[in-house]
């Protein structure tokens, strides 16, 4: 398995971990709301989603909050923006015929 980052990777490696989250601990919802707040392009609606759910973003990248019953949720800092070293995607092989 080549451990490139692409894009596809990335993409990848985000459903694995959006998928496994609750089983990190803490709430389902507050997952979902993370998610739902990580993944919105207006950031005056992520402010919005994370003051919603009450969640308290203990870290200035986002990659470590907590809800209100103190259960911390840390986050990947590969969910929450692009990795700087992204290779480009390969074009898929053609088989002639």
């Amino acid at each position: 398995d080549d451990p490139s980052l692409t894009a596809e990777r990335i993409a990848r490696l985000r459903e694995e971990f959006w998928d496994t989250s609750p089983h990190y601990g803490g709430s389902r919802e507050i997952w979902d709301a993370l998610k739902a707040a990580i993944e919105c392009p207006d950031m005056a609606t992520t402010k919005l989603l994370i003051e919603a759910a009450g969640i308290v973003v203990a870290s200035h990248d986002m990659t470590i909050c907590y809800d209100e019953r103190g259960a911390k949720y840390e986050l990947p800092l590969y969910i929450i923006c692009d990795p700087v070293n992204v290779m480009p995607s390969q074009p898929q092989a053609h088989t002639q015929i």
